[in-house]
């Protein structure tokens, strides 16, 4: 008899720590959570400045593109960017390989940036 009172014992238990609704959704909410805000928000707000950035482009603009060129924009057109790389060479690329405007500090050795 003291061995299925036991069983017994343990099935009632068992029944009992189910932990209920919250404690199962829980760990759910704060792994989502913390996706968001470290994955998703930081992604959104990357690209949205890089839309910033495509909107403000303007002749003149020394800017790096995501292959690596480092460039002057001659002209803005929809979608497009001439850029001028040398005085003799000027490519026309997409307003998507902008990748960021060029600072001082990208500048060669002994190069002058006019402010």
């Amino acid at each position: 008899m003291s061995e299925i009172e036991g069983v017994m014992g343990t099935i009632i238990l068992a029944q009992q720590s189910g932990g209920g609704l919250l404690g199962g959704l829980l760990p759910l909410i704060i792994i989502g959570a913390l996706f968001y805000f470290l994955l998703i928000r930081p992604q959104q707000k990357r690209a949205r400045n890089q839309r910033e950035l495509h909107k403000s482009l303007g002749v003149g603009d020394m800017v790096v593109t995501v292959g690596g060129f480092h460039g002057v924009v001659k002209s803005v057109d929809e979608g497009t960017v001439r850029l001028e790389l040398n005085p003799s060479n000027v490519v026309t690329v997409s307003t998507q390989a902008i990748a960021r405007r060029a600072v001082e500090a990208d500048a060669g050795p002994g190069t002058v940036v006019d402010e």
